[in-house]
């Protein structure tokens, strides 16, 4: 039976529609803006309580880590002692606990046990990669196999084909046996050797075949959607009663899971976008009055936008979700674009897909996909022919190249940071998973490995604060307004 140790308080749902606190120093966009977007981080870690960062565990463990003995003393965290990382790290937040620490919002630290609740001789493990492709996923699989084979002497590690739906007998995909020899080399190659697929798949018959197979951990790799397809199935686990841990590892090239510094992935990815970034501004300058329109990923979240303009230094208009875009008016973008162009001959604009989607014309009902998501329509065209629509009527003429590397970007072998990084989340998630731990993310916040549990990581969604820091580095860099036409 499993051991419940947090609270499940879920008024994300709620919380999320409050309207965010005065943003600081001359920034602060119109209250119609703020209101429209999501809290802060700080803001969302006020709304978070100490029983929130509880992890739930399987049971006591009994048996020895295989790992005491090759670590140094201090590597190694005592069952139940492990030290905690502050949720909010500001001093001013600190004080207000300062009468008992123990209420202070903190996660606890990642790392190996030196006791396990599994007995690695007998565990068998699984992995199953969910939604859509990002750098870093087959580092993460062979870091999984290489932890649980090298480290704790885990023989038995299958990989579920094609997301949620290997785990369902009637699609028909075997599972694959996963040794090191299997995953030398995967981490060469992007995407991942298993597959994927997007869409919710029954929790009552993932568990039966968990059963049938003797998993005793699987291993979740993918993102918010996948989280929350974790949580049915720990539910499934937990109503029957059985001994089945479920460790996620957070996938987003969107960055956009929360309380988690940054995705795996993430950063190959916009250092991919640089690269076409890069491309734009060349062709923009090739030309009098060019146009370099880049489209990146983002459905809700602009910061691969953000992140790709300011590490490439070239772009001089970044469009995101978080804020509406106004494309009329003296301080609207064609106008701004106008002038950029009158001053300097050339311009190169930053778009996340997710922005813009009200200048957008629609047929019909908005569609989602498998996973529930929205189908967005293609701002990236509409800004394309309203630009040049724009342009010829003021008798401008331009040259305008649109540029789309949204998959590419996405599919890339993961660069060494990533691969880094990818490393050390699985390994952390390994030894997360043999204390018998569940329900839960290995994330980093504040530059620590910590267990995240997916109650709390899927309670919100990470926005790019268009109040903080991210946001003023990106105005500072291009000379854009904080807001158009405000």
């Amino acid at each position: 039976m499993v051991a419940m140790l947090h609270s499940d308080t879920l008024f994300g749902a709620i919380l999320g529609m409050d309207t965010a606190t005065k943003a600081p120093g001359n920034l602060r966009p119109p209250h119609s803006i703020r209101m429209s977007i999501a809290l802060t981080v700080p803001e969302r870690a006020q709304r978070v309580v100490a029983s929130d960062l509880e992890i739930s565990i399987l049971g006591p463990c009994e048996f020895p880590s295989p790992l005491a003995e090759r670590l140094s003393q201090a590597a190694v965290h005592y069952v139940g002692q492990a030290d905690r990382v502050l949720l909010d790290d500001r001093l001013s937040r600190l004080t207000e606990f300062k009468e008992d620490l123990s209420r202070a919002p903190a996660f606890e630290l990642a790392g190996p046990r030196h006791r396990i609740f599994f007995d690695p001789g007998k565990l068998k493990c699984g992995i199953v990669t969910c939604g859509g492709l990002c750098p870093g996923l087959n580092n993460v699989v062979r870091g999984l196999v290489l932890e649980l084979n090298h480290g704790y002497g885990v023989r038995q590690i299958v990989g579920f084909r094609y997301g949620y739906e290997g785990m369902i007998p009637h699609f028909g995909h075997q599972p694959l046996n996963l040794t090191p020899e299997s995953v030398a080399e995967i981490h060469h190659e992007g995407g991942t050797v298993l597959g994927t697929s997007r869409g919710n798949q029954d929790p009552k018959e993932m568990v039966n075949r968990l059963v049938e197979l003797g998993i005793g951990v699987l291993f979740v790799v993918g993102g918010d959607g996948t989280c929350r397809g974790a949580m049915t199935l720990v539910s499934e686990i937990k109503r029957r009663g059985l001994s089945i841990g479920v460790i996620g590892i957070p996938k987003t090239i969107d960055n956009d899971i929360h309380f988690i510094d940054r995705s795996f992935g993430f950063e190959t990815s916009f250092s991919a976008a640089v690269d076409v970034i890069k491309s734009a501004h060349v062709e923009a300058k090739g030309a009098k009055n060019g146009v370099g329109l880049v489209k990146c990923m983002g459905r809700h979240s602009g910061f691969i936008a953000c992140h790709a303009a300011l590490a490439s230094t070239d772009v001089d208009f970044v469009l995101i979700p978080e804020l509406p875009v106004a494309l009329e008016g003296e301080t609207g973008l064609l106008r701004l674009l106008e002038r950029r162009l009158v001053r300097d001959s050339h311009a190169v604009i930053v778009v996340a897909e997710g922005a813009g989607q009200d200048l957008c014309e629609t047929n019909g009902p908005a569609s989602t996909d498998a996973s529930g998501n929205a189908k967005l329509n293609d701002i990236g065209v509409v800004l394309r022919d309203k630009i040049s629509a724009h342009c010829k009527s003021r008798g401008l003429e331009i040259t305008l190249k649109y540029l789309d590397p949204s998959y590419h970007i996405r599919s890339v072998p993961a660069s060494p940071a990533d691969s880094v990084y990818c490393w050390n989340m699985a390994r952390n998630a390994v030894h997360a998973a043999l204390a018998g731990n569940t329900e839960m993310l290995i994330g980093r916040w504040h530059g620590r490995f910590v267990h995240v549990p997916m109650p709390l990581a899927t309670r919100y969604r990470k926005q790019v604060d268009t109040a903080g820091d991210l946001w003023t580095s990106v105005i500072e860099s291009t000379g854009q307004p904080v807001a158009f036409n405000m």
